[in-house]
């Protein structure tokens, strides 16, 4: 069996929206990869969803060529504490898509293509999403909310790769 891959994501963004950064943590047995990026001008939610993003993309990326040749991924596991990227992901997003991307009032939904993007990768590499209480003293929750606040504020961060 293959071994579980737990990816750790956070958003940070300072002035909301203003410069932003984000954070994913990518642990598969003893190997740990930091991974991070900033934007000149984004919201929280926007770096929320964007490391969950990167994270899959970049696992996509790195599958093993036999992995992809039998269709197979490791099982994974995405820890987030916004509850707008576990909520969204695992129950909202069904209804935005039959709504034609409307929520429950009726507006547009914000973060459209990100969304798009995150379903398409989960769709094809189906983590499990959990919801973990953020500042609440986990190590990589904790890790993964300094990485993204360094990268908000552009202040460099050592990254284990």
């Amino acid at each position: 069996m293959k071994s579980k891959i737990i990816i750790y994501t956070d958003g940070s963004a300072r002035g909301n929206p203003g410069k932003a950064g984000w954070a994913a943590i990518l642990v598969n047995g003893k190997k740990i990869l930091e991974i991070g990026g900033r934007s000149d001008h984004a919201t929280n939610n926007q770096m929320e969803l964007t490391a969950p993003i990167e994270a899959l993309k970049y696992l996509k990326k790195h599958l093993s060529r036999r992995a992809k040749a039998d269709k197979k991924t490791s099982p994974m596991e995405i820890f987030s504490d916004s509850k707008y990227v576990i909520l969204g992901i695992t129950e909202w997003i069904f209804n935005w898509q039959k709504n034609n991307w409307r929520n429950a009032n009726k507006k547009l939904v914000l973060n459209r293509e990100l969304w798009e993007r995150l379903y398409k990768l989960a769709e094809e590499l189906k983590p499990k999403w959990v919801y973990i209480e953020g500042h609440n003293g986990d190590k990589w929750n904790e890790r993964a909310d300094v990485i993204a606040t360094s990268f908000a504020d552009n202040i460099p961060i050592k990254l284990r790769k």
